[in-house]
């Protein structure tokens, strides 16, 4: 039966500027003013402190794409994967961020990914021709917001979780149904078997 990783909360954040991964790390790993969050959360929470204290993500950060790409392999190898990544779109002098993006598709295809770009002159419709998992896609606009990033890592973890439980629960009806047919499979051999077995007639 296949294995799924519950409330996955890790996230990798692939971006050239170290001030962009401070950005990211104040913001979820540190936490940030409870009361932006209250108000992005429609003050359904009346302890919106220890509401915050549970939402915080376990971060990795990588200068390039390349190194990105490493650690999701190696992420994948140890049976503990991230379920979203942060990737900037130009990150010179390696990757840019769809060639990255291409390959940690290539070794884990459940990665929730969230581009981000400062820049207008990309064509979107060849950047989503080239990453056909629109799915599993969104654009995050740089600047950004606090409060836009903490969502989008809620929100892309949460459907992460989620999409694991529904394969796992796919999985395992899979696997009911194979046994099942065996054993129908095994019950019709008994009756043939039965049904052409010699039979003794008395004289």
């Amino acid at each position: 039966m296949t294995e799924c990783v519950q409330n996955n909360r890790r996230i990798l954040v692939i971006d050239d500027n170290v001030a962009i991964h401070e950005d990211f790390r104040k913001i979820l790993c540190q936490g940030f003013d409870a009361a932006l969050l209250h108000e992005a959360r429609g003050g359904l929470f009346d302890d919106v402190e220890a509401y915050q204290a549970v939402q915080k993500f376990d971060v990795d950060f990588a200068d390039q794409g390349q190194e990105g790409h490493r650690m999701v392999q190696r992420a994948i190898q140890q049976g503990n994967p991230y379920a979203l990544a942060f990737v900037d779109m130009r990150m010179p002098p390696g990757w840019d961020g769809v060639e990255t993006i291409e390959h940690l598709w290539k070794e884990d295809e459940h990665l929730q990914i969230v581009i981000c770009t400062a820049f207008s002159d990309h064509d979107w419709d060849q950047v989503l021709e080239r990453l056909p998992k629109s799915d599993k896609l969104l654009i995050l606009r740089k600047p950004f917001d606090n409060i836009e990033v903490w969502q989008l890592a809620n929100s892309l973890t949460k459907r992460w979780d989620q999409n694991r439980q529904a394969k796992s629960q796919l999985d395992m009806l899979a696997e009911l149904a194979d046994q099942r047919a065996e054993e129908l499979q095994k019950e019709s051999e008994q009756i043939q078997l039965a049904m052409t077995a010699p039979t003794d007639v008395p004289e």
